[in-house]
């Protein structure tokens, strides 16, 4: 291994995804927790819940268009629940496995969500360019961006949409912008990449059959990506510092980490070496 490489593996690059980005923003000891000591996580039926409806979404468009059903959707929902659990065994605790009745309703919850996205779009009438893609981009600093687009849509004449599922509801007006800036990131990503400024993104919210438009402009895409990069500039500082604060909010009932979150009388973890 060359010297080169040696530094690339002791030194690695300062990265953010959208997820991430958003943790930091939200509470900077949350981000600490999750990227820095990556504390476990409680598990979350519904959020595997969310991941099979992922999963079905994907593979439905390897059908032929004319296939492409509400029942050939329910069809794959046992085989990539079985899928995922070969994948990771883990994923057992998170669903009613262990009860035939209470696992058949888990999946039909999925079943609902799967229901609610053929009212809002027509599969046999979509021929997705990319499905989960990833994406990744280096700024001029160093700092590299990442994600994964669920959907990537290309008009003939070269137009992108990015679309992405929620399974859950969508937000109020008042969390409408933190709930774009996943998407702006990922506009950004795509214009870095591919010189073409997405005309749309769609976030489709399968909670509540909602669906939340935005057509991103380069002066928008630049401004986020002066925030990405204060942002980093602020994690930086953090881990310098070891100044990991909590940010209390109304999301801190829904923590995983208040265990061992100051803000409610726990102890951090020492921090791990840099």
């Amino acid at each position: 291994m060359s010297s080169a490489e040696v530094s690339e593996v002791a030194e690695p690059r300062a990265s953010l995804s959208p997820s991430r980005a958003a943790d930091f923003m939200r509470c900077p000891l949350l981000y600490r927790f999750r990227t820095i000591d990556r504390l476990p996580r409680a598990p979350s039926p519904a959020a595997v819940r969310g991941t099979v409806v992922h999963a079905v979404l994907e593979r439905l468009f390897d059908l032929p268009a004319a296939q492409r059903t509400l029942e050939a959707a329910r069809a794959l929902l046992g085989p990539q629940w079985q899928r995922l659990l070969d994948d990771d065994p883990g994923l057992a605790t998170m669903s009613p496995t262990d009860d035939g009745a209470a696992l058949a309703q888990w999946l039909a919850s999925a079943d609902v969500l799967l229901e609610t996205w053929f009212t809002l779009e027509d599969p046999s009438r979509l021929e997705p360019a990319e499905r989960e893609l990833y994406v990744e981009t280096t700024l001029e600093d160093g700092l590299v961006l990442r994600g994964y687009v669920d959907r990537l849509d290309v008009a003939p004449t070269g137009e992108l949409r990015v679309v992405d599922y929620k399974t859950g509801r969508a937000p109020s007006e008042a969390f409408e912008a933190s709930a774009l800036f996943q998407m702006r990131f990922y506009a950004l990503v795509l214009w870095r990449t591919r010189g073409v400024v997405p005309r749309s993104l769609q976030l489709v919210y399968l909670g509540d059959g909602q669906v939340l438009r935005f057509a991103p402009d380069e002066a928008e895409l630049l401004a986020t990506e002066r925030k990405l990069r204060a942002l980093w500039q602020a994690i930086e500082l953090a881990a310098a510092t070891g100044d990991w604060r909590p940010s209390p909010g109304h999301l801190c009932d829904w923590c995983d980490h208040r265990a061992v979150c100051p803000a409610f009388g726990g102890t951090p973890p020492p921090l791990p070496p840099r």
